[in-house]
């Protein structure tokens, strides 16, 4: 999507295209492809910058992705207050079109937490990471959470240097999206499949049919099934989430 419709340029990159930018004229002077992949290109380079950041704190960071309305929010916040209780330090980076309407609800927790407003793109990407970074003190954070926009297609495209990419697939969807958006579960290192207390409400949506679905994409990511308004699978997903942070403290790549 974003090689056509042109949301690959944000506020966090355009600096690239403006006059005397480095990518102000490609070769022929209107190549656009040439100009995306050159975009991709240095967002890579931008991505492994925060990742070489965020390894030198020995901090984990994890990209969570979803659709619109999966429950990204929610499971933040109930994780924000297991991960407390447990004296694990926590901050995070919210990336929406507009608004700060999910900011406002982290900050509730009193944690350190910046909003992105991407404008038009449908993604963040690892300059408005950078850019984000500065706002936030990083002192005695194990832990980064980075919620992206909500979108199944553009946000598996741009790496922002994160550890771990986390997928919400609500109940609500339909079990089939896996098969329908691959790329993105393809991908993921964990996929939850939230909102389990709905289940009663939609008879149509199997968690093994989603769970199929997306072991027939890849059989290394794991699964998890959650509800964070009733707890269901929070336990798991808290010792998961540990298990990454004492990873990450152990100096692992």
């Amino acid at each position: 999507m974003c090689n056509t419709c042109g949301c690959n340029i944000t506020h966090g990159n355009s600096h690239l295209l403006a006059p005397n930018g480095k990518y102000a004229v490609t070769d022929d002077g209107q190549n656009s492809i040439a100009v995306i992949k050159n975009l991709l290109h240095e967002n890579d380079h931008q991505a492994q910058h925060n990742r070489d950041v965020f390894n030198e704190r020995k901090m984990l960071v994890v990209n969570l992705m979803s659709s619109p309305g999966s429950g990204k929010t929610r499971l933040l916040e109930t994780s924000i207050q297991a991960l407390k209780q447990r004296g694990i330090g926590v901050a995070v980076i919210e990336g929406d079109l507009e608004t700060e309407n999910d900011a406002d609800r982290i900050r509730q927790q009193r944690v350190p937490v910046v909003q992105i407003t991407t404008g038009m793109a449908c993604h963040l990407d690892a300059h408005m990471i950078a850019n984000a970074l500065p706002q936030i003190t990083l002192d005695n954070v194990d832990i980064l959470f980075i919620e992206n926009v909500g979108n199944l297609v553009c946000p598996a495209s741009f790496d922002l240097g994160q550890h771990l990419d986390v997928v919400l697939l609500s109940v609500s969807e339909g079990d089939d999206k896996p098969a329908k958006y691959p790329v993105i579960f393809r991908n993921a290192d964990l996929v939850i499949i939230s909102k389990q207390d709905l289940l009663p409400c939609f008879d149509d949506f199997s968690n093994e049919n989603a769970q199929r679905a997306i072991a027939n994409l890849s059989s290394t990511v794991d699964t998890l099934c959650l509800s964070a308004k009733t707890a269901e699978g929070m336990i798991q997903w808290i010792e998961w989430i540990l298990r990454a942070i004492d990873t990450r403290r152990a100096g692992a790549s």
